[in-house]
């Protein structure tokens, strides 16, 4: 069985609060863009339970049980008679970039093991399994444009279509880890209610719409400060980092923006 997990921008990121549990509470518009990975699953002879994975592509540099593929298999071996498996992981989104690419692997892999071996989970409960996976790891289940709330893992429906403009998605040469990010966030309220998007024209996004993590992101990394500017310089409508990662997202009229502008970075260009 082959599925293809794909990649997501924030449009707009607020942290609003620090939790008790340690976490934070944000605001973003969740928005699914085309950027894949390739995962693919098979049936193998062995104990039940036994999951061997390889990872093609962008290398994953991190141990079994803090991969999120193998974690999704073993947390469902615990509670089904799960048959052993072999994954392949073809890796195109890139890691440290705020796209998801870990969290849509995982939900991915929640949804493919359920028509896999027809396991019958019903969605509420699949859930339920995303979030002890990651806080974002639910909206991949979902996977269409939403609001959301809580440490992420809270939607409401928000009516966004870009269908009719062009996404251009770039990384850097670095990244960003969540840690990283968080370390020196200073929580405060929304300056603007995502939830009101549509009642803004893109063209204006860029006058009410911000990330918190742009500021010091930027002082620590200016090569993303210089992306968001080029993207601009290209004609975007709107251009931000997205999410807690490095990599920088450009809104543009359809079929604006020039690939080959940005050479040497990771750049995907919706059609």
């Amino acid at each position: 069985m082959i599925v293809y997990p794909n990649a997501k921008i924030n449009i707009g990121l607020y942290v609003t609060g620090k939790r008790e549990d340690g976490f934070h509470n944000l605001e973003t518009i969740f928005y699914p863009v085309g950027i894949k990975d390739i995962l693919e699953i098979n049936r193998i002879n062995s104990a039940q339970g036994v999951c061997l994975f390889e990872n093609t592509g962008l290398p994953i540099d991190c141990p079994d049980d803090k991969n999120l593929v193998i974690r999704a298999y073993k947390m469902l071996a615990t509670v089904f008679s799960l048959p052993a498996v072999e994954v392949r992981l073809h890796k195109v989104i890139p890691y440290g970039a705020g796209l998801g690419g870990g969290s849509a692997d995982a939900a991915c892999m929640l949804q493919a093991l359920n028509t896999y071996f027809d396991l019958k989970i019903p969605e509420r409960n699949l859930l339920n399994y995303a979030l002890r996976l990651g806080s974002d790891c639910s909206f991949f289940l979902k996977n269409r444009p939403l609001f959301a709330g809580g440490t992420g893992n809270e939607f409401e429906e928000t009516g966004l279509s870009l269908e009719n403009y062009t996404i251009m998605v770039v990384k850097p040469d670095c990244g960003l880890s969540t840690s990283e990010a968080y370390a020196t966030i200073t929580p405060a309220p929304a300056s603007f209610d995502l939830r009101k998007i549509t009642e803004v024209p893109v063209e204006q996004w860029k006058e009410v719409i911000r990330n918190d993590f742009e500021q010091q992101a930027f002082e620590r990394h200016p090569e993303i400060r210089r992306v968001k500017e080029a993207l601009y310089g290209m004609g975007a409508l709107y251009a931000s980092m997205t999410g807690s990662g490095s990599g920088v997202f450009g809104i543009f009229n359809q079929g604006k923006g020039k690939v080959d502008a940005l050479k040497g970075e990771f750049v995907w260009k919706s059609e």
